[in-house]
């Protein structure tokens, strides 16, 4: 169990890694990503603010399966692309 300042917090079981690692990096870069781009179409503003949540859950709701779905692609790409770690000697 890890704490996360006094309350405790249950970490899941390691099979969730494969979820849980596209799901977070999907909310990050999406939420950059299209703060970025509401920004240069409408400028810093109320109406900016009010445009971005939805850009965002829209952005997201297509990135994370998409995410889901090359990552497999994704890692054999870069297994063909870089070498493996040497054995400690």
């Amino acid at each position: 169990m890890s704490t996360m300042g006094t309350l405790p917090l249950r970490k899941l079981p390691s099979r969730y890694a494969g979820i849980i690692m596209p799901l977070l990096l999907s909310v990050l870069m999406t939420f950059v990503v299209s703060g970025i781009s509401t920004l240069r179409i409408l400028g810093p503003g109320m109406a900016f603010l009010r445009a971005w949540p939805f850009n965002w859950a829209m952005s997201w709701a297509i990135a994370f399966p998409t995410l889901l779905a090359v990552l497999p692609m994704v890692r054999r790409l870069t297994s063909a692309l870089v070498q493996p770690p040497r054995p400690a000697a």
